[in-house]
């Protein structure tokens, strides 16, 4: 990826993301059809005008993840710090296992890439991006689109990726509160019995195959997890009473959505989507109603997160890693 400074906007659309997906702990994620929107152009001093959800934490000018990821990278690379008026449409929900930072970090490297004119290719953001992370699942699914599993190799990330079975769709299943990944990380134990490794080897190699074969059959063992989601069920109380719903109403899987406490269920087609809905909202109501989030997942190619727009009435959309 290349850019430059010369009049132009540059435009982010980037994805949200489901990570893990049960087995698939730091190693699995899929890309979702609602976005985090920016448009960034060069100005005199910092400033954020967001809509969308959370907008108010989105806008504040200190202790926000975008610029100070933007600054340090910018910094870190000898760079001069270019102060940005970025417009922003949060579609993410912050602190639900949905993605957010992972977005918010490509963003900020996308921005200092472009305005700093580091000249970054594909797998060099991703590689940041992990960094900044420290698990690369989410970036590569945000940044690529699709079904990813991803590995590392050092400070490297090799990704394989698979386009979702275009009919299937998801339901997000987000409660009152958020959790905080980190609280979420520090309840998992060090050690774990070897059949329960063993479970979820069996489950995640089954889960990419599912997704690539479009076996929905498979997906309620391919999503069974026995190494993080027993732990953080205590933090994530819509996931214990949804479990029992696949199988029923088109529903093919339930997990944890990345860390929690959001629950991702796969429906088989959108007819089911409405009784996968009702079935979901009758399942939580005793523990507390819910908001559901419906959407598709994105397949590779799709989402297309970097625009450069040189002519404010024209903005021209491209490949991931390219600027036009």
């Amino acid at each position: 990826m290349s850019g430059g400074t010369d009049g132009g906007c540059l435009r982010l659309r980037l994805p949200a993301t489901s990570a893990n997906l049960g087995p698939g702990f730091d190693a699995v994620a899929v890309a979702l059809d609602f976005f985090l929107e920016i448009e960034a152009e060069p100005a005199a001093e910092f400033s954020i005008h967001a809509s969308g959800r959370d907008r108010e934490r989105c806008a504040r000018l200190e202790d926000n993840l975008i610029l100070e990821a933007y600054r340090s990278l910018l910094k870190d690379h000898g760079k001069p710090v270019l102060p940005l008026a970025i417009q922003m449409k949060n579609g993410i929900p912050l602190g639900m296992g949905c993605g957010s930072s992972a977005a918010g970090r490509l963003a900020a490297i996308a921005l200092a890439d472009h305005f700093g004119q580091l000249g970054w290719t594909a797998e060099q953001i991703i590689d940041e991006a992990y960094r900044l992370e420290g698990h690369p699942d989410n970036v590569a699914a945000c940044w690529l689109g699709g079904l990813v599993t991803a590995a590392c190799e050092g400070n490297r990330v090799r990704v394989a990726q698979v386009d979702p079975p275009p009919r299937w769709r998801a339901i997000l299943v987000l409660p009152a509160q958020p959790l905080a990944t980190s609280k979420a990380r520090a309840v998992l134990p060090t050690a774990f019995p070897r059949e329960d490794v063993v479970a979820n080897i069996q489950s995640a190699s089954l889960l990419g195959l599912s997704f690539s074969q479009g076996r929905g059959d498979l997906l309620q063992v391919a999503m069974r997890d026995r190494i993080h989601q027993p732990y953080r069920a205590p933090f994530c109380p819509l996931l214990e009473p949804l479990l029992p719903l696949v199988g029923e109403n088109g529903i093919l899987g339930v997990a944890l959505s990345g860390a929690g406490p959001a629950v991702l269920a796969v429906v088989d087609q959108v007819s089911n989507l409405d009784g996968a809905a009702q079935a979901i909202l009758r399942a939580a109501q005793p523990v507390q109603p819910p908001e559901l989030l419906s959407c598709r997942f994105l397949p590779a190619g799709v989402s297309h997160p970097v625009e450069v727009c040189r002519d404010p009435e024209k903005v021209v959309s491209g490949d991931p890693t390219e600027v036009l």
